[in-house]
């Protein structure tokens, strides 16, 4: 099986966990030898903070005032990471990046750099409403008390204003496999729309 690249974008609460858990298990059984390198950027950026540079100090305090991080910083996170683990025969799956046009522009350069063809664009669309419902209700359930309607509503309004331009642009670029779902579906019905699309079953 050939290497895959995907990218899955949604706004907050949308499900890509969900999804790409779920293509994971597909891949291994289509080809249990291939490795598969999951890019979890949100991940990578918590850890990121951990850190007692200036840099992670900086980051860690725009986080906590409700602000967004810097384009720069998720590209420094990803370019390390695939820089320190990407060998070349895996499938790779990214999911929380890009977040803006600009640092899309940028990701398309580093794929290109490591010759990842024609990657799939898995957009999972779902409306503000669906977003900002399934961000409290997760917030409810699991205690995340920074997780309020304030805050929420910011990560909606910084997903319509930087993360649609990048998505756009991908909409539009033929070298990338563009596939949009609606997100506002059983996880099993999104599952299989990303399965039809994606591998044609």
């Amino acid at each position: 099986m050939n290497k895959e690249t995907f990218i899955f974008i949604g706004a907050s609460g949308s499900g890509k966990g969900t999804q790409v858990a779920l293509l994971k298990e597909e891949l291994l059984k289509k080809d249990p030898t291939t490795p598969i390198f999951y890019l979890q950027t949100g991940q990578y950026f918590r850890e990121f903070i951990k850190d007692d540079t200036l840099a992670s100090r900086i980051a860690k305090d725009a986080i906590n005032n409700g602000e967004r991080a810097p384009d720069f910083l998720a590209m420094y996170i990803w370019s390390k990471v695939f820089v320190e683990n990407l060998k070349g025969e895996e499938h790779l799956i990214i999911d929380g990046s890009p977040r803006s046009l600009n640092e899309a522009r940028n990701l398309d350069i580093a794929l290109k750099f490591f010759k990842r063809e024609h990657p799939a664009v898995i957009y999972i669309n779902v409306s503000r409403k669906w977003s900002f419902d399934h961000l409290m209700a997760r917030a409810t359930k699991e205690g995340r008390i920074d997780d309020n309607a304030e805050s929420i509503n910011k990560r909606i309004a910084w997903f319509d204003a930087d993360v649609l331009p990048a998505i756009e642009k991908f909409r539009r670029d033929r070298d990338y496999d563009f596939v949009e779902v609606n997100g506002e579906q059983s996880i099993e019905a999104v599952h299989r729309d990303i399965m039809a699309n994606v591998f044609g079953v």
